[in-house]
């Protein structure tokens, strides 16, 4: 025998016809009430043990002593924060199917998702695109958190220190703190300046009237100091090497010195390693700051294993 089902409508004198309502808010709301709790939930937990993991990553960095981040670590703080993305589309996409097929048939769906991918494959093609290229740039480890990298796309360049690294797009701060996001589709080519290793390199311009043998000797001189110097040691991964002319002009030559250095230092290493330079030799009786300034602070070169 089917039990009697009793109303609050009827208790509460209310018309018939909100029977229907009341059934909806006490089956069909409270699941899909549950399944948006959850879903929220769901996501929040997703987020957290993402957060966490970056925030013990970086814990651990600053507590240890080495100078940069390892490459493993740089890349698996990336790979976790993509999957973390990942789970939480899953997420979204699941329940909002669910939510669907309260008020729409699973059988009409099906055509829905016809529609759908209809319209990701005409209209959403740089997003495919997006993250297509984000998949490889991740799955290749071209790039991850904290590496220095200059990303040309459309004939421009953006350089910076990598913030965040998604399927969709990558952001940079760079030196003037500018957050750039560049979206990974329209990348043409991308260089990392602190990967594996980096290097400086200081060209010094002297008088043409200059004995290059005293320059030359100075500038191994200048190496050997600032390699045995404890501050800057620990940046080096070798002995500063002068590689003699490199240009010449009417009234001066330009010589160059490299340094090869961990990861992303290469800048500040430069810069004091210029200081240095001209301090060498004006001591030897050459004055650098006489011919004409060629040198550029942003001028490094990177390379990988």
């Amino acid at each position: 025998m089917k039990p009697q089902v009793t109303y609050l409508v009827d208790t509460l004198g209310l018309p018939s016809w909100m029977r229907k309502w009341e059934e909806w808010l006490a089956v069909d709301f409270v699941s899909i009430l549950l399944w948006i709790v959850g879903a929220m939930l769901l996501v929040r937990c997703i987020r957290w043990a993402a957060d966490k993991y970056s925030q013990r990553t970086v814990t651990r960095f600053e507590n240890s002593d080495d100078i940069v981040q390892s490459e493993d670590m740089k890349h698996r703080r990336a790979l976790v924060d993509v999957v973390a993305w990942t789970l939480i589309a899953i997420v979204v996409v699941v329940v909002g199917l669910r939510l669907l097929s309260s008020w729409v048939t699973t059988s009409s769906l099906v055509g829905l998702s016809a529609v759908l991918g209809a319209a990701l494959g005409f209209g959403a093609q740089r997003i495919v695109q997006d993250v297509l290229a984000g998949f490889f740039i991740i799955a290749e480890h071209q790039y991850g958190y904290g590496d220095v990298v200059k990303l040309s796309v459309s004939g421009s360049d953006a350089e910076g220190t990598v913030e965040d690294v998604t399927l969709r797009a990558t952001r940079l701060r760079s030196s003037d703190g500018e957050l750039i996001t560049v979206p990974n589709g329209q990348m043409i080519k991308s260089t990392n300046l602190s990967k594996d290793w980096a290097r400086a390199v200081v060209d010094v311009p002297v008088p043409a009237d200059a004995d290059i043998n005293v320059v030359n000797e100075t500038l191994r001189e200048v190496g050997r100091r600032f390699y045995a110097d404890p501050k800057w040691h620990r940046l080096l991964l070798d002995e500063p090497t002068p590689l003699g002319v490199i240009n010449l002009e009417l009234d001066s030559l330009t010589v160059r010195i490299v340094a090869r250095t961990l990861p992303g230092q290469q800048f500040g290493v430069g810069r004091a390693l210029r200081s240095e330079i001209v301090f060498g030799l004006w001591q030897h009786g050459v004055d650098a700051t006489s011919a004409e300034a060629t040198a550029s602070d942003d001028l490094a070169e990177g390379s990988a294993e």
